[in-house]
């Protein structure tokens, strides 16, 4: 399983654990759930999808209804979980019954107004064919402020090209067109501030920040500045706001960042240098300010450094990664498991299963019948010494004819990498009449996000009929105890 990080991860599971403690509680602003109308028209029919950004900043199905026709209405729930936020209506429309479906995206915000759409899916992006109810708050907002800000940056935008390419750069010209930059820079800036604290109340203005222009530096070489750009890039961003994670621009944002870094990599070793740096710097900013912005910031210059193996980058991050401040994706998910282990009790429910078995078939908890009285479910992975090492006690134990009456085997495989795939299917075959499941994303899946599982091997021991929990044995002498 996750064996090589097993130091890592218990570290985490002790300093998560003093969380609770030591640290306020750490939530974004929630209300209560928020409905979606959607009229439909212009086409013969339509599935619509809602898509909503997750933790990796993509953006996924949360809801689809199928087969929405041309004059019918339908209604989307986006529940407050993931409330406030950026998403995307998409439909998957046909013009004609035997048309092929083709799709159109809308991006849209949502935060405390139930929403009525009116919707051409072929001009969704048209505000002709298509249009919120009057008084909508979030989206009217947002397009209204990027058509100003369109306005007022395009004036930007003339002044910056005129003096990237003028060739008299000592020039009292030069020197005028500075100075008219600097003054409409500033000027510009202030009014995104002023826009955010007038728009305060609703989602929409944390994305202003985001078009922020930092000073530049205009007299000396290409590589001055952009180092000018670099050492002003965070001017204008306030960390301490979490509803910042809540964007998809964030991360485009700190691409651009990132991008600036890449102009003067001009080899190798100097990316090696140069990145791990950038890293340090952001981090550093984001530290100062809420501690789930300050995670995100790690998770987000971890996983660039691991998709581009630079170790220099990765052994930078330790010190930010063992800080019991910085919320990494990982560890606010270690604290979630924690905490849900609270609920997983002898007495509850068993959360249910719904999974493919390697024969392609369903296989569902709820609908698992045995005559025995217990089902015992087991989280392990074949790459684990101690998990082998317990199956191995287990499996003769269960084979035993007044155990095989009494207890049915579920064993779900939680082996992820290609050297543990290969021992669980060298394993498999000595462990027949076992019924066997494999969560191909490990500790990541949902099977083991529901059972609250961090490390393996895990047992829990219910009743076959009520789905009831009667144990949670840490060894064979207590799955025996609780049996008999």
């Amino acid at each position: 399983m996750v064996k090589p990080k097993l130091a890592r991860i218990k570290r985490i599971i002790a300093t998560v654990a003093l969380l609770a403690f030591i640290l306020p509680c750490y939530s974004y602003a929630q209300t209560g759930d928020v409905t979606i109308t959607i009229h439909l028209r212009g086409v013969y029919d339509s599935k619509v999808s809602l898509l909503a950004l997750s933790v990796s900043k993509t953006f996924k199905p949360i809801v689809e209804v199928p087969g929405v026709k041309d004059g019918e209405t339908t209604k989307i729930t986006i529940t407050k979980d993931h409330l406030p936020g950026e998403f995307v209506l998409r439909f998957d429309y046909r013009e004609q019954e035997s048309s092929t479906p083709y799709p159109s995206e809308k991006n849209i915000f949502a935060y405390e107004q139930n929403l009525e759409l009116w919707v051409s899916p072929k001009y969704c992006n048209n505000a002709d064919s298509t249009r919120f109810q009057p008084g909508e708050k979030e989206n009217a907002t947002f397009v209204q402020f990027s058509r100003d800000n369109g306005k007022k940056k395009e004036k930007l935008g003339l002044l910056q090209n005129f003096l990237m390419n003028y060739d008299e750069t000592g020039s009292a010209f030069y020197q005028q067109g500075i100075t008219e930059y600097e003054q409409r820079r500033q000027i510009y800036n202030q009014w995104l501030k002023t826009m955010a604290k007038q728009d305060a109340a609703l989602f929409v203005s944390n994305l202003y920040a985001f078009q922020y222009v930092p000073e530049t530096t205009w007299k000396g070489s290409e590589t001055e500045r952009i180092q000018s750009l670099i050492d002003h890039y965070f001017d204008g961003m306030d960390f301490k706001d979490p509803l910042l994670l809540k964007t998809a621009e964030l991360n485009k944002w700190m691409d651009g960042y990132v991008n600036l870094y890449g102009r003067q990599a001009t080899t190798v070793a100097l990316r090696d240098s140069l990145f791990p740096l950038a890293g340090k710097i952001a981090i550093g900013r984001a530290k100062k300010g809420d501690p789930l912005v300050y995670g995100w910031m790690v998770d987000y210059f971890y996983k660039g450094y691991e998709s581009n193996a630079i170790t220099a980058g990765m052994k930078a991050l330790e010190p930010f990664l063992d800080d019991p401040n910085c919320l990494t994706s990982k560890r606010q998910e270690i604290e979630r498991r924690l905490k849900g282990m609270e609920t997983l009790v002898v007495g509850s429910k068993a959360p249910d299963i719904s999974m493919k078995d390697p024969e392609g078939k369903l296989f569902e908890l709820s609908g698992f019948e045995t005559p025995c009285k217990y089902t015992l479910l087991i989280f392990w992975s074949a790459g684990c010494s101690h998990c082998v090492e317990m199956v191995d006690h287990l499996y003769p134990w269960q084979q035993q004819p007044e155990m095989q009456k009494k207890m049915k085997v579920v064993a779900i495989s939680l082996d992820e990498t290609e050297p543990e795939l290969k021992a669980l299917e060298l394993k498999l075959p000595s462990l027949e009449g076992w019924k066997h499941l494999h969560a191909a994303e490990g500790v990541r899946s949902k099977v083991a996000s529901d059972y609250f599982v961090l490390a393996t091997p895990v047992m829990v021991l219910i009743d076959a009929k009520s789905r009831e929990i009667v144990a949670l044995p840490n060894t064979l002498e207590e799955l025996t105890k609780a049996v008999q």
